[in-house]
């Protein structure tokens, strides 16, 4: 018998019909003798429908009523999936967020969880026959001022993998419409292969690079308490699982837990990138701060930096933004061209990352060589470069994207 957190999408749940089908994969994992708490999502749809409701009421609206309106698309859903389950026979009730209660701060519309404590749930396990949990996602309440509180897009991953680590499941399924992590996107590289395993550290980069399957805060999350996430399909039909089986999909884990660390994991890429040059900029101290300064007042995140090497005292700056905020960005740095001295200001929105991740690129030596000597070969450009210890980023031209994707994930055998 284990212990399982099962988590549902949006499109999981889009329809009674879908509901139903979740209900069902609940039920294997009950009558296979485990214990289980289901997070669920809004059905696919509700939560931009409350969202336009909120900004057509006011477009300057209160943010705790905000969290009021918007939280009530998960609530819906628990208490059909409840509903769904007891008609079938089984033990269940539905939980809202404050109910748990779940913790957080009081960020609302992006609160972070500070905590939960699972033991009542566990009580209900084992003193009402196993009852099922139906946990309505992306909530919490801040417990200072008693009002709900929503955690962001994507929230309800998080709100899985809190529940996990508060009831001390043995895993964390996360069902989605695809049935795993791949070592890059298969929209773009037919040969991609699914992950079997991905360690915690990987996955977090594949997330903050632009891979869709697992929000980057439960990826943290996940990666501080040591909960193991199965990223798995919700669209196979539950009657063909066999719940004493594994089925297909990947499990997101220490690295301990992996036998053999390929070299690369996979590769990612992230559209979501805008390139600014800072010419001839005075090299001394304290010029650095008073460039970067200023972006991070205006909440501006900035990512790969570089700078030339001096000369006759003077040097280049180059480093990413968000292509949302490229023109705040430059706009900002314009306020203090008087101050810091540089000659001009240029840019380019038609950039793309490339990451290449892995955590065996610790242990070895030439992965940047064989990368850089893979992509001259297809005369693609590289226009800055920033590495860590899993992981090598390259920015070039948004044109070349598919070519350096597939280039990349070949030459490092990822399509074998």
């Amino acid at each position: 018998m284990a212990r399982l957190v099962m988590k549902f999408g949006g499109t999981s749940v889009a329809d009674l019909d879908r509901i139903l089908n979740v209900a069902r994969h609940v039920e294997r994992e009950v009558k296979a003798g485990h214990e289980v708490a289901v997070v669920v999502s809004a059905m696919a749809g509700k939560t931009n429908e409350l969202v336009a409701w909120c900004r057509g009421a006011a477009p300057l609206h209160d943010a705790r009523e905000y969290d009021a309106v918007v939280a009530s698309g998960e609530q819906v859903t628990a208490g059909l999936l409840a509903i769904t389950l007891q008609e079938m026979g089984l033990q269940a009730r539905s939980w809202q967020g404050w109910q748990l209660p779940m913790y957080t701060d009081n960020t609302h519309g992006s609160a972070r969880i500070i905590g939960m404590n699972g033991q009542e749930i566990i009580e209900r396990f084992k003193s009402r026959n196993r009852e099922v949990a139906v946990i309505a996602g992306f909530q919490g309440i801040h417990k200072e001022t008693g009002r709900i509180t929503t955690l962001g897009r994507g929230g309800s991953d998080t709100s899985a993998v809190a529940v996990a680590a508060a009831i001390q499941a043995d895993r964390c399924d996360i069902y989605t419409d695809v049935d795993g992590v791949y070592t890059t996107d298969p929209n773009v590289v037919e040969k991609a292969r699914r992950l079997d395993k991905i360690a915690y550290e990987e996955m977090l980069e594949m997330a903050s690079l632009g891979a869709k399957v697992m929000q980057v805060r439960s990826v943290e999350l996940a990666m501080q308490h040591r909960v193991r996430i199965f990223v798995r399909s919700s669209f196979v039909k539950p009657e063909d699982i066999d719940p004493h089986a594994v089925p297909p999909g990947t499990l997101i884990c220490d690295e301990e837990e992996i036998v053999e660390n390929h070299i690369v994991t996979g590769i990612a890429f992230s559209k979501d990138e805008a390139q600014i040059s800072i010419r001839r900029v005075a090299d001394k101290p304290g010029v650095a701060a008073a460039i970067f300064g200023p972006l991070a007042e205006a909440n501006i995140n900035v990512d790969m930096i570089v700078q030339n090497i001096s000369a006759e005292g003077l040097t280049d700056i180059t480093f990413t933004v968000p292509t949302a905020d490229y023109e705040r960005a430059k706009k900002a740095l314009d306020g203090i061209k008087n101050k810091v001295g540089f000659t001009a200001i240029e840019g380019a929105a038609d950039v793309v990352k490339v990451s290449i991740i892995g955590v065996g690129m610790r242990s070895h030596a030439g992965v940047a060589a064989t990368a850089f000597k893979a992509l001259s070969e297809r005369s693609i450009n590289i226009r800055a470069i920033s590495t860590s210890e899993i992981k090598i980023s390259i920015l070039i031209d948004a044109a070349y994207t598919e070519l350096a994707v597939r280039t990349l994930h070949s030459v490092y055998g990822l399509d074998r």
